[in-house]
Order: structure tokens, then C-alpha cells, then sequence
């Protein structure tokens, strides 16, 4: 029986073009990503470098101006069907499950939505889940094993009372090998609002 639910954020909430940022980092002359970019990506998801420290990293490789980085940077964000609010926020009101909000992102991206959104509309959102863990604030991300770890532990959460909905394959595998019930959703086909026909919940 599921009683808790953890929720990833991009392409399950916000809609998102993956493609984008690096279509506009080509457009500023950067086509080939390398281990090293990856590498700063990685450790500014965890909080482990500053913005500062990230922006300039790339301003210092590519000479691009930081305003051009920080636009591309952001490009992957889209728009927030209101839908997905009006369902998150029945689904709360019902008190029916535990909610969780589970999302690798960065403080650049986190600062966007707040200014897109506004942070009403944001603290809206964010106020329908008991815990928001974000990689760069918790210093861990996806797919590793030890940040589903810490939301059950910190939480007291059953992996078999549990369900995961991210649209990365890689990330629900791993939730999977703990135990946690999963659904790798496709955002092209699927939307978050249909989870509870879902056989883990009318089985």
C-alpha cells in the first residue's frame, strides 16, 4: 500500500526543453561538451560550488559574457501547466499520502522559477509537500543511492510504501534497487495529474 509519495520536479512539474541549453551554448560558440563542463555541472547540482564560481568558470573558458551564460543556462525551463498546481494541491488537501518534492537543480535555475513564477504562486507550490529537497541545498544528487537513502531514513519512510515519479530512467532505477515502487514517466505522453489511476494505487 503507498503512502508516501516523492516527486521529481523538472518534467513532472515544470515542463522542460532539454535540448535548449546547449543549442544556446552553441549559438555562443561552445559545441562540444566535455568531462570537465560535466564535472562543474555535477558539483553545482550538489552545492558544492558557488554560482559565482560556476558562471565564471565558463565565462573564464569561453570568454562569453556572464548575462549569455546565465541566459542559456536557464533556457531549459519552460512553462508550469496550472493543472499540475490545482492537482498537487488536492492531492495535499486530501492528506491522503505523505508528499515529497526530490529534484537535482541549482540555485541559477531555482532563482528563475521564483522570478517567473513569483514567489507566491512558488511558496503555493512548495507549501503542498511536507519535505522540497533540492540537490545543491542537500549536497547530494541523483542517481546516487545515498540521497533516496537519506529521504527515507530522515523521514522514516518503508521503501515498499513508497513511489518514485522522475522522467529519468536512470533515476528510478536506482530508487528501484532500494525497494521504492517507481514510475519513469514520459512527460511527452504521460502528466503527473493521471498518478493516482495508476495500477500502484487502485490495485
Amino acid at each position: 500500500m503507498i503512502k508516501n509519495i516523492i516527486f521529481d520536479y523538472g518534467d513532472v512539474f515544470i515542463n522542460l526543453d532539454k535540448q535548449a541549453t546547449y543549442k544556446e551554448l552553441a549559438k555562443l560558440g561552445v559545441t562540444e561538451v566535455t568531462d570537465e563542463m560535466m564535472q562543474q555541472y555535477y558539483q553545482y547540482e550538489m552545492g558544492l560550488i558557488s554560482t559565482d564560481e560556476f558562471v565564471g568558470f565558463f565565462h573564464d573558458k569561453f570568454q562569453i559574457s556572464k548575462e549569455n551564460l546565465i541566459d542559456a543556462w536557464n533556457a531549459i525551463l519552460l512553462d508550469f501547466p496550472l493543472r499540475r498546481l490545482a492537482f498537487i494541491k488536492e492531492l495535499a488537501t486530501s492528506k491522503k499520502y505523505r508528499l515529497f518534492l526530490l529534484s537535482n537543480t541549482n540555485e541559477l535555475h531555482i532563482s528563475w522559477i521564483q522570478n517567473d513564477w513569483g514567489m507566491e504562486l512558488y511558496n503555493e507550490f512548495k507549501s503542498c509537500f511536507e519535505q522540497f529537497y533540492l540537490s545543491h541545498e542537500i549536497k547530494m544528487r541523483k542517481p546516487n543511492a545515498d540521497i533516496f537513502e537519506f529521504v527515507l531514513n530522515e523521514n522514516n519512510l518503508e521503501a515498499s510504501e513508497t513511489i518514485f515519479i522522475d522522467d529519468t530512467a536512470e533515476n528510478t532505477a536506482a530508487a528501484s534497487e532500494l525497494g521504492i515502487h517507481v514510475w519513469n514517466n514520459d512527460p511527452e505522453k504521460e502528466d503527473v495529474v493521471n498518478l493516482l489511476s495508476r495500477k500502484e494505487f487502485v490495485g
